[in-house]
């Protein structure tokens, strides 16, 4: 089966996940979560590498690498797509975006207890800036995938909506924000561990790429919900180096 490297560096944890569905359908994966905070631009491409030598293959050998595409810290992100960009140019591999926050509700499905059928999951993660990133998913059981329910959401705690019917609350907005996140008070179950992590990517990511819903490295972009999109000189160069890195990285590995 298919192998996907998976990177998603959007909060303070850099997680790489090396991962591919066995026949039974269960998912194989390596993976490193780490707690880093600033330090995930120098952390990624040796967990990457760790994750590869550990399965025993190449970069090469993998169908796609995925990314976290957003929302999320903006250096984050571009760190991720950076690295992602660098790898997938140097290996001549294809890239799958991978949106945060349906990350995060795959985590819940997958999770225990399950998510009654029908229920819907509000992911709501912390933003800085005193707001959250918000949206809703339900997953399609006919379809095999989640869909999103209306446009994400970035906000004061207070204005995010919560969906109509039965509803599951996830994300470290629960925690961060307490009382202050209303919707809360209407969910059926609160998941506040729930974050993005590179080993549910592997699952979206895999998907994705039965259905040929892959890009090429030069498309790969972030998700931007905030309109302050503008680098500052320290992430641009924080990027570059990061890209550089990967490129090197990648050569060497061939």
């Amino acid at each position: 089966m298919s192998w996907i490297l998976a990177v998603e560096t959007s909060t303070e944890w850099c997680s790489v996940a090396l991962g591919r569905a066995t026949q039974g359908g269960a998912i194989e994966c390596f993976s490193r979560h780490e707690h880093t905070g600033a330090r995930s631009s120098s952390r990624v491409l040796p967990a990457a590498g760790e994750v590869l030598a550990e399965a025993g293959i190449r970069l090469a050998d993998c169908a796609a690498i995925a990314f976290g595409a957003g929302p999320g810290s903006f250096t984050g992100l571009r760190t991720a797509c950076g690295v992602t960009q660098g790898l997938a140019f140097g290996a001549d591999l294809p890239v799958i975006p991978v949106n945060v926050l349906m990350a995060c509700a795959e985590s819940v499905r997958t999770g225990t207890p399950a998510l009654p059928q029908g229920a819907s999951v509000l992911v709501a993660i912390d933003a800085r800036m005193d707001e959250a990133y918000a949206a809703t998913f339900r997953w399609d059981a006919a379809a095999g995938e989640w869909q999103m329910d209306g446009a994400m959401q970035v906000g004061a705690p207070e204005s995010i909506v919560a969906p109509n019917g039965e509803f599951w609350l996830a994300g470290n907005a629960i925690t961060v924000f307490g009382d202050r996140l209303t919707a809360a008070a209407r969910a059926a179950r609160t998941v506040p561990e729930a974050l993005p992590d590179a080993r549910t990517m592997v699952s979206i990511a895999g998907r994705a790429l039965a259905r040929g819903e892959t890009i090429a490295a030069a498309d790969a972009m972030p998700i931007y919900v905030r309109d302050k999109v503008a680098q500052t000189i320290v992430e641009r160069e924080a990027v570059a180096a990061a890209k550089a890195a990967a490129l090197a990285a990648a050569g060497a590995s061939k």
